[in-house]
Order: structure tokens, then sequence, then C-alpha cells
């Protein structure tokens, strides 16, 4: 065995020794991290074996505890999508700032009553209430927030899956698009204090429908904030993938060494960003605490991770060798996928008081002019015509387009560099 007993590292010095450790047969151990040990003590028991998170190279995340703490003491916080990984990982953060009352709203009740349970045991002294609901239906959603009457809401509540959103782009218009105003204008109705909407990578310059969706929604968080009498502080919070949630492919990894293989991926080269769903849902609250309103916060993913090298290192983490005792099989890419996704760290993000988080150049939209663009692509969905309904889609989402368009501009910008040449 090897014990890796460096508590003070940052990530990508640890995930370089933790590589070549990997090389070896020995199994490898990890103490907690720095952070983690002075809070919590130093324990042998603490000890756990490597894991991949350990090889993507991630610093630990430190917060604004008190500027967290400000601004969810004593309210009543609602979360969507409250079961989801992403949801139930802001529920359990939310937790250990003293809400007045935690409410979890979800569609699927067996991942409600998860982390209904898991609270219970965790945190018995949390004032909670686990709603299920679907945020497509307007109705129930005006009466749970009359009732309860929430200050904060973090919307992460979505349907995410790319490929089955390619085969279902109804349904992602239904409960991404028309799921995200349903909530946006019972926020403006009730003046909530904050509206939070947990987006993702895929909506920069999408590719497909799942990204697409998500950048309208981004649109009318910023659209709902520039309303006139608008009370509410409308912002989201825009991330890449997590290690492990569900639907990525750390799990699907798992499932397919622990039969032996094949390892599936869809291209040699595809790369993505990762960041853990405890460091995703921690920087989520503060960059609630720090908005002001019409922001799309950035978070800084670090440096993409090309998903062979993460399948590689799984398989040895698990005991094999790659290629000869699981091999990897390339699959070709899927309907609607990037090679590259983009997280737009460029110069035009502006800084905030946490180094991981940025903010984008905000924009101006009208509300009642995307509502009424939003009602032509209502209608499309329920015609059933999905070359309308995405020529719509299009329209109002200017930068969406087809993944060829995009993975073509990306290998010409890298051959450019390459060749020393110029885009």
């Amino acid at each position: 065995e090897i014990f890796f007993a460096i508590a003070k590292i940052n990530g990508e010095e640890r995930a370089k020794i933790l590589d070549i450790c990997s090389n070896t047969k020995a199994k490898i151990k990890v103490i907690p991290g720095y952070y983690q040990l002075l809070e919590e003590g130093i324990s042998f028991n603490k000890m756990r074996y490597v894991d991949l998170k350990d090889l993507i190279g991630r610093e630990e995340v430190k917060l604004d505890k008190v500027g967290i703490e400000e601004y969810i003491k004593d309210k009543v916080v609602l979360v969507t999508g409250g079961g989801g990984s992403i949801g139930s990982e802001l529920c359990r953060q939310i937790a250990k700032y003293n809400p007045k009352l935690l409410l979890i709203l979800d569609i699927y009740e067996n991942n409600a009553y998860d982390i209904q349970n898991e609270l219970s045991f965790n945190e018995p002294n949390l004032n909670k209430k686990v709603i299920i609901a679907s945020v497509r239906d307007k109705f129930r959603l005006n009466q749970v927030i009359s009732a309860y009457k929430p200050s904060i809401i973090f919307h992460a509540a979505a349907h995410k899956h790319v490929p089955l959103m390619e085969d279902n782009p109804g349904e992602a218009i239904k409960n991404n698009v028309l799921g995200t105003l349903n909530m946006v204008e019972l926020a403006i109705q009730y003046k909530v204090e904050k509206f939070v909407l947990i987006s993702t990578d895929k909506a920069v310059n999408p590719t497909n429908i799942m990204g697409a969706t998500k950048r309208l929604c981004e649109m009318i968080v910023q659209a709902a904030n520039n309303e006139r009498g608008n009370k509410t502080e409308f912002v989201a919070v825009r991330f890449g993938n997590v290690l492990g949630s569900n639907g990525s492919v750390i799990p699907l990894f798992k499932k397919q060494i622990k039969k032996g293989g094949p390892v599936t991926l869809t291209h040699k080269n595809i790369t993505r960003y990762f960041m853990l769903i405890p460091e995703a849902a921690q920087l989520v609250l503060q960059a609630g605490a720090y908005a002001k309103g019409g922001e799309v916060f950035v978070l800084d993913m670090g440096k993409p991770v090309k998903i062979y090298d993460l399948a590689e290192n799984l398989i040895k983490l698990s005991g094999y060798k790659p290629n000869e005792e699981i091999k990897i099989q390339i699959t070709g890419l899927r309907p609607g996928e990037k090679l590259y996704e983009e997280l737009l760290m460029n110069e035009d993000l502006r800084k905030t008081q946490h180094n991981k988080i940025f903010i984008d150049k905000p924009e101006s939209i009208s509300l009642s002019n995307l509502k009424n663009q939003i009602d032509d692509l209502i209608f499309a969905t329920k015609l059933g015509n999905e070359n309308m309904l995405k020529d719509k889609l299009k329209e109002i989402v200017p930068t969406y387009n087809s993944p060829e368009f995009y993975n073509n501009k990306r290998i010409l910008q890298e051959a450019a560099i390459t060749s020393g040449g110029e885009e």
C-alpha cells in the first residue's frame, strides 16, 4: 500500500504524484484535504482509497461562510429539482446555514424520499418540507409559493441528458423553458428576494436541444431582472460536468468495468470540464451571496479533462490494465455532442471576490418579447413538429448551431495555432 500523507498540496501536484502511484500495483490511500483536517481534526480512520477526483487536480474550495449564512439564515429556501444530483447537494449545504424552512421540490418521489431520509438522520433539527410537484404545473407551483412564501429559490429542476433530449425535444422545452418561465413569473409575483438558476456550459454556443433550452433559461432570467417594478435579484450560475452526477460518464464507466468491459466513449479526443458535486453546490451558494441581479456567474472549472485519460485512470484505479484486461471502445459522437465544451473563460469576464467565480457580460433582453417567442415555441411543441420547434429555437437562441459547425471550427483553430497562423 502507498499512503499519500501530504495534506497541504495544490490539486495539480497531487494529481501528478497520484498518477505516478497509479501505475504501480499498490493500493493507494490518501488523507483528507488540508481544510477538512483543520475543521474536523486528524484521524487515521479518515484515510480513504484514492478516487478519480484526486486525479482531476481540483483545488479545495474556500468559501465566505459568513456571507452565505447572512442571506440564508432564518429564511425560507426553495430548491426545485431538490432530489437530483446538484439539487440534493444544495439541500445538504443549505441545511448547514440554518434556514427557517427548507422546501425540497421534485417530481420524482424516490429521489425526494432519499434526501428527506438523509437529512432527517444527519440534520435532525432542520425544519424541512418535501413537496412532490412539477415545474410545468404553474397552478401547483402557485399553491406552494403562496403557501410558504420562499425568500430564496434555487432552480435546479431540468432535463439535462443530451441524447435523450435530442430524441424528445418537446419535453426539453416544456420542462426546461416553460418550467423556468413559470418559476420566474411566480418569483416576480411574490417578490422573492433571490432567484438562482442552475445552468450549464452546454448553454455556451449550444449544439443540442438541451444546451439551447438552458441558454434560453438564462435569457429568461436576465430578461426578468430587467422588468420594471421587479424586486427579485435574478441570476444564473453556469458550470460544467460534475463527477458522479446522475447520467455522467463516471457511474457508467464504473458499471462497465464491473462487468469486465468494454468501457465505451464517443471520441478519443473528446474533452470535458469537471468539478465535484459539493464544490459546485458550494460555489452556487457563494455566487448567490454576490448576486446583485442580472448576472450570469461562470465558475472556473480549471483545465478540461480528456475523457479517454479519465477512462484509463478509472480502469487503473479499479486494478486493471487499460486495453489489456479492460478494453476501451470508441463508439462515435452522439447526436448534438460537441468535442469540446466552452465556459467562456475569456477577457470579457469580470472578477468577483472569489477566485473561482466570474461574471459574464450582461445582456438587455425584453421579457415580453421573449414570452411571445416562447409562446410560438410551445405551439410548435404541441403540434409535434420537431423541425419547426428547432427552427424557432434557433431563431430565439442565435448561437445554437450544429455540433459539426463548432467541432470543425475548433479543429481549424487548433490547426492554425499549431502551424503558427491566425484563426
